[in-house]
């Protein structure tokens, strides 16, 4: 090749270079929830829609507040019928294990299923007075075993697996739920941080970024929590749990299974 030659092709080169290098490149995030709409945003979240932040937040409180609240030993019967098996009438599938486990066989014994409080219910000392502490958004069937290993621990990832959890995890201060259920637990506590915030009577609920949170109003983490919301969407089960509560329980949503997008645009 002759010797011109190879020189333009170097100055090419690096002219080409240059100008590659003057480029920015642009940055990779998680992808966040995808924007939805539903049958009720003309009608039950009206006064919602368009807003964000803090507005989004106050205007979702006011919308969700009114409610039938129903009795703490109502709540047995109740989640037969928000979380039954769609494959199996007589049966509730198990938060955390997602073992499918005969109706009857509720109660406190090994074996058994019983209520857990998703948000536990000393983070803010509501225990099972009505209101809170019967809120059927927050409350789910789980095995005996696996919610007293769960107890009231904070969620974040990491930790050893839960024996007969599903692949749930647990060390010694947070608790991580098996995948198919972590999107649902960030709804479910999001809910609660929306729904409660001090003026019935009740603690202020808030998500925070930390462990440990003890008989403080708060759970963490969040940032892990927004994680499990974009990472697993709502599923029909879970669609046709916040259907029936609202239909038949308490007559109000929880937003963020309508509009997972609004996790993002609150916190």
């Amino acid at each position: 090749m002759p010797v011109a030659q190879i020189r333009r092709w170097k100055v090419s080169s690096a002219t080409v270079l240059a100008v590659l290098l003057s480029l920015t490149l642009p940055t990779v995030a998680a992808t966040p929830a995808s924007a939805t709409t539903t049958a009720y945003d003309s009608t039950y979240y009206k006064n919602a829609i368009g807003k964000s932040g803090t507005s989004l937040k106050s205007a979702l409180h006011t919308i969700i507040s009114p409610q039938t609240k129903i009795s703490y030993d109502a709540v047995w019967n109740a989640l037969k019928v928000t979380d039954q098996d769609p494959n199996n009438t007589g049966n509730v599938i198990l938060l955390y294990s997602g073992v499918s486990r005969s109706k009857t066989l509720n109660g406190g014994s090994v074996g058994n299923w019983n209520r857990e409080h998703v948000w536990a219910k000393s983070h803010g000392n509501f225990g099972e007075v009505t209101g809170p502490g019967t809120d059927l958004h927050h409350l789910r069937p789980a095995d005996v075993q696996v919610n007293s290993i769960r107890g009231n621990l904070d969620f974040d990832n990491g930790g050893s697996a839960v024996a007969n959890g599903g692949g749930s995890l647990v060390d010694s201060d947070s608790f991580e739920p098996r995948d198919a259920d972590k999107g649902d637990v960030a709804r479910m506590i999001l809910y609660m941080a929306v729904r409660y915030d001090g003026g019935d009577g009740f603690a202020d609920l808030e998500p925070d970024e930390k462990v440990n949170n003890g008989s403080t109003p708060f759970i963490g983490k969040l940032s892990v929590l927004k994680q499990w919301n974009d990472e697993d969407p709502p599923s029909a089960f879970e669609e046709r749990r916040n259907q029936v509560i609202y239909d038949t329980y308490q007559h109000n949503r929880n937003p963020f299974i309508d509009h997972p997008e609004w996790v993002e645009a609150i916190w």
